[in-house]
């Protein structure tokens, strides 16, 4: 089956191309370096000539409100104008978590306009919704930097590896179009700023960790309900102690 994978190059799209290609689909990593530009609209055709399935994995280049938006929506038109013209069967997108409740952000109004696309295309299509992943930890502790302090919020979280958002894109994929929006997150619950204490003692960020309830997230002020699925989300089987032994290779 050809699938061709939008963003295929980036964190989840290089991870979910490899396991796709090991069950011996023909898969086209679609970026602007190999010549599909869903901006544009440069080489599309090409590109969804012959496929089944087209996932989206494309972000925005910034979050500024109005470069988010008119990227989703720019990029969302050219997209289903390409797959109807193609016959694509399947619409897969990557989309986040909580998008519907964190919309004091401009570009989570810009990811629900996407999805929004999405439904309204026409085009049979399944939406993932993942929780944030353990590999933005970094950003997260830079982003809560103020001096020698780190301030994160006790919010709820339940981050997830990549590697689990890869494999549940694949299995969403390869199977039929859900025309549903399902959620996937890790398998373990917890205030934020444990996770980020956990992380920072394990990398040995010297930083002391300050538990703020105002303090924000990328802008946004978070509770208990911000950034974590409701019941039965699919679950991912790595831990956060057990991604940093693999990934982060410190004590």
């Amino acid at each position: 089956m050809k699938i061709v994978v939008i963003g295929g190059t980036g964190l989840i799209g290089s991870k979910l191309v490899s396991r796709l290609r090991r069950l011996e689909h023909e898969v086209i990593a679609a970026s602007p370096s190999s010549g599909v530009n869903t901006m544009t609209g440069e080489g599309l055709d090409d590109a969804f000539t012959g496929a089944k399935v087209v996932v989206d994995l494309a972000n925005s280049p910034t979050f500024d409100d109005d470069v988010a938006m008119n990227f989703f929506q720019t990029a969302g038109r050219n997209i289903f104008a390409a797959e109807a013209k193609a016959g694509v069967k399947h619409h897969v997108a990557l989309s986040v978590v909580g998008t519907d409740r964190l919309q004091a952000s401009g570009y989570f109004r810009a990811k629900l306009a996407q999805e929004k696309l999405i439904k309204e295309s026409g085009i049979p299509y399944s939406i993932v919704h993942s929780t944030q992943f353990f590999e933005f930890m970094p950003a997260i502790v830079q982003s809560g930097t103020i001096g020698n302090e780190v301030r994160i919020p006790p919010a709820a979280f339940q981050p997830i590896a990549a590697d689990d958002v890869a494999e549940v894109m694949k299995d969403v994929t390869i199977g039929k179009p859900l025309n549903a929006t399902i959620e996937i997150a890790g398998p373990e619950r917890m205030p934020q700023d444990e996770f980020v204490g956990y992380y920072m003692k394990a990398t040995n960020d010297q930083h002391k960790l300050v538990r703020d309830v105002h303090a924000l997230y990328f802008g946004l002020e978070l509770n208990d309900q911000s950034l974590v699925p409701g019941e039965n989300p699919r679950l991912g089987k790595i831990r956060l102690k057990d991604w940093i032994k693999a990934r982060v290779q410190t004590v």
